[in-house]
C-alpha cells in the first residue's frame, strides 16, 4: 500500500470562501487568529482559498476572481508567512476533486438532507409556497461532501469553525468513519475548534456582520471610507452627557474586538460618563486605523502585484500536492482502483467457499460494536473476537496478530472468544 507523508504535529486547516471582500468579521473571526496560529512551533497549518465553494454561491467568474485576489492579499498582508504555512486556491488541488467523489460514494443522502444550508433552502422555498427543491442546486446539497474533502485530504486534526459549522465538521468526522470502516484506517477524524473569546461583530445596523446584510465594514477600507463607515454605524438618540450602556452598542464591541483591556476599560468609564457619540466614533476609527493602517499598505501594494500572489498560491499549491498525491494514492489502491498488472489471482480450495471470503474481516454489528473474524480458505473459524468501539481498536489488534502470529494470542485472550479444535497451526498458517 503506497503511504503518504507521516503526520508528525497537529494540523490546523481553515479556508474561507472566495465570494466576498474580507470585512473586520473576517479579520477578527478568522483572518487575525489564523495568523497567530500559524505562528506557533508545534502546529502544521494549512489556508486555502474555496473557489471551488464559492461557485455554489456566486454565479459571478469576476466578482470570485476579485474576491480570491482581496482574501488572499488579506490574508498575507496580516503576517500570513507562506515559507511557514501551506497556502492554497484549493481549485489548485485536484486531488481534492477526486477525493469528493470516493467519500461521496460511502456518504449517506440522508445524512446530507439534514445539512443545515440544504434544510434552510428547503424551509425558504416552502414557506414561499414553492416547490420544496426549487433553485436548490446538486452542488449545495452535496457541499459537506466537498468540505469533508479539504478537511480529509491533508489529515487534519483541528478544524477552526464558528458554531455555525460545526455540523460540517462532525460531518466529515462520519464521512471519515464510513470510509475507515469499509476500507481500513486511511483518514483522520478531525476536531472542531471553537474560539469561545472571539465574538461575531455587529454590522452598521446592529445585525451580525455579513455580505448578506450588506452591513460590513472592509478591512482594509481607505482611511476615508473607514470614518465615513464608522459615523454611519446605528446608535441611540442619547445626548452627549447622558451615561449610554456598552450592553448591546456595536461601537463598544467593535473597538473591544481591537483595543487592550485597559483601553477598552476607559472606553467604558467614558460610556458611563456620557461621552457623545460622535467622540465614540471619532475613538473607533483612530483605534481601528492605528491597527490596520501598516496593514492597508502593505495590501494595497499586493493588490498592484497580482502576479505575485498567483506565483505564492502556485508554490503552495505544490507544497499541497506533495501530500495530496500519496494520500489519494493510497486510497484509490484501498477502494480497489488499481493496475491490472497488480492484481492478485485468487485461490479457491473449496467450491463451498467464495472467492476472497477468507481472511481478517471486520464488520459492526447491530450493537454499534465493531468486530472482526479470521477464516481459514477452507471456510473454518480460526478466530473471533469481542466487541470494540472503534474499528480502529479492531485494526491495530488485527495489525498485531498479523505481525506477531500466533504468539501474541495469549496477551490479547480477553479480545477474542475461544473457539473450540482450533489448531495453532491453522491460524498462523493463514496469517502467513
Amino acid at each position: 500500500m503506497t503511504q503518504s507523508l507521516p503526520v508528525t504535529t497537529q494540523r490546523f486547516l481553515t479556508g474561507i470562501t472566495t465570494t466576498g471582500t474580507p470585512h473586520l468579521g473576517n479579520f477578527v473571526g478568522s483572518i487575525r487568529p489564523s495568523v497567530a496560529a500559524s505562528q506557533g512551533e508545534n502546529a502544521e497549518s494549512f489556508y486555502f482559498l474555496a473557489d471551488y465553494h464559492a461557485l455554489i454561491k456566486c454565479g459571478d467568474p469576476a466578482r470570485i476572481q476579485q474576491s480570491t485576489l482581496e482574501i488572499a492579499a488579506s490574508w498575507l498582508a496580516a503576517g500570513l508567512d507562506p515559507e511557514r504555512v501551506i497556502f492554497y486556491r484549493q481549485s489548485d488541488v485536484p486531488e481534492i476533486t477526486e477525493l469528493t467523489w470516493l467519500l461521496t460514494c460511502v456518504t449517506g443522502k440522508g445524512m446530507l438532507n439534514r445539512a443545515h444550508a440544504y434544510k434552510a433552502s428547503v424551509d425558504k422555498n416552502t414557506a414561499a409556497g414553492n416547490d420544496a427543491e426549487t433553485d436548490i442546486t446538486a452542488g449545495l446539497f452535496m457541499y459537506p461532501v466537498l468540505m469533508a474533502a479539504d478537511i480529509l485530504m491533508f489529515k487534519a486534526h483541528k478544524v477552526p469553525v464558528g458554531r455555525d459549522q460545526v455540523q460540517h465538521i462532525e460531518m466529515a468526522r462520519d464521512i471519515a468513519q464510513r470510509f475507515n470502516h469499509l476500507y481500513g484506517e486511511h483518514l483522520t477524524l478531525p476536531e472542531a475548534m471553537i474560539e469561545e473569546s472571539v465574538s461575531t461583530l455587529p454590522g452598521l445596523d446592529g445585525r451580525k456582520m455579513s455580505k448578506s446584510y450588506d452591513n460590513t465594514i472592509p478591512v482594509f477600507a481607505s482611511q476615508a471610507e473607514l470614518k465615513k463607515l464608522i459615523a454611519a454605524i446605528v446608535t441611540d438618540s442619547l445626548a452627549p452627557g447622558q451615561a449610554k450602556q456598552t450592553e448591546g452598542s456595536a461601537l463598544f464591541q467593535i473597538y473591544q474586538a481591537f483595543a487592550s483591556p485597559a483601553e477598552t476599560e476607559l472606553l467604558r468609564q467614558a460610556y458611563a460618563n456620557g461621552m457623545g457619540w460622535g467622540d465614540i466614533k471619532a475613538l473607533l476609527f483612530e483605534r481601528l486605523d492605528r491597527d490596520i493602517a501598516p496593514m492597508r499598505e502593505q495590501y494595497q501594494k499586493l493588490m498592484r502585484e497580482p502576479e505575485k500572489i498567483e506565483a505564492i498560491l502556485l508554490a503552495g499549491a505544490v507544497k499541497a500536492r506533495a501530500l495530496a498525491v500519496p494520500l489519494l494514492s493510497e486510497l484509490r489502491h484501498a477502494v480497489g482502483l488499481r493496475k491490472l498488472e497488480q492484481l492478485t489471482p485468487v485461490v479457491t480450495k473449496s467450491k463451498s467457499v467464495k472467492a476472497n471470503n477468507y481472511g481478517f474481516k471486520q464488520y459492526r454489528e447491530s450493537d454499534g460494536q465493531f468486530y472482526f473474524k479470521l477464516i481459514s480458505k477452507t471456510g473454518k473459524l480460526l478466530l473471533q473476537s469481542h466487541g470494540f468501539d472503534s474499528p480502529r481498536e479492531a485494526a491495530q489488534v488485527i495489525a498485531r496478530i498479523q505481525a506477531e502470529g500466533s504468539a501474541v494470542l495469549g496477551e490479547i485472550k480477553d479480545k477474542l472468544h475461544p473457539l473450540e479444535n482450533v489448531e495453532i497451526n491453522e491460524i498462523n498458517s493463514e496469517i502467513n
